[in-house]
């Protein structure tokens, strides 16, 4: 007995290669002969309002200038298109892309504690330099566990320290701030001929970044019993 093909799109013979998927990101966007309503509101390559016009008519004038025609809101009435190198735009969209990945990766975290000892805290200050000369941003984070939560301005001191230390490699985006059980601030490494160390890294010392550092409820509950 034959069997049917599942969703009525006919069986794959033997042999034959599986559909190709299409990962171009820019695929969906119509653009010249694809565009194919009557008529369509039309933005000239500098910005510039060119009104409704009949599509055939937009789609010459972008040819009489080596451009294209893009639609750039389809659930518009009519579509709105722009008129534009897309080549260039493709270009400016992935370098947009990149740019925002490239600034998620440079993101460290350097994690504090209220009660700190002093060895470890300068440890932190050197990593925390170590990001911020490499361009890095910078977040400063200070958990609290437990009983700890009773005495915030404690860790605010712990914070406002390590700020002071780091104020030759980089500046703080936005005041301290509590956060739940925990104090965040973030900072943004200075221009690279202003930035001054005040530590230096031993030999054999590699920075550690804190990022993805969780929480762990067991210790919060140990915390709370003491």
């Amino acid at each position: 007995m034959a069997l049917s093909a599942p969703f009525g799109g006919g069986a794959r013979r033997p042999g034959q290669p599986y559909p190709r998927r299409n990962n171009d990101p820019f695929a969906h966007i119509k653009r010249n002969d694809k565009i194919r309503v009557p008529e369509i509101r039309v933005i000239s390559p500098e910005g510039k309002q060119l009104g409704i016009l009949p599509t055939e008519r937009a789609l010459a004038l972008a040819r009489q200038f080596n451009l294209d025609l893009v639609e750039m809101s389809a659930n518009a009435v009519p579509p709105v298109c722009r008129i534009m190198d897309f080549g260039k735009y493709i270009y400016e969209e992935q370098k947009k892309t990149s740019h925002v990945k490239s600034t998620a990766s440079r993101l460290k975290e350097i994690e504090f504690t209220p009660r700190i000892e002093n060895n470890d805290f300068l440890t932190k200050v050197r990593h925390a330099e170590e990001f911020l000369d490499h361009g890095s941003k910078v977040k400063l984070r200070l958990k609290f566990r437990g009983r700890e939560m009773a005495h915030t301005e404690i860790g605010f001191q712990v914070i406002k320290r390590a700020l002071e230390e780091l104020a030759g490699m980089g500046h703080a985006d936005s005041e301290p701030k509590l956060m739940g059980k925990q104090i965040n601030v973030m900072l943004t490494p200075h221009p690279t001929n202003k930035r001054k160390r005040k530590y230096a890294m031993n030999a054999d010392e590699q920075a550690v970044d804190d990022t993805g550092k969780g929480d762990h409820d067991e210790d919060d509950e140990a915390d709370e019993q003491k």
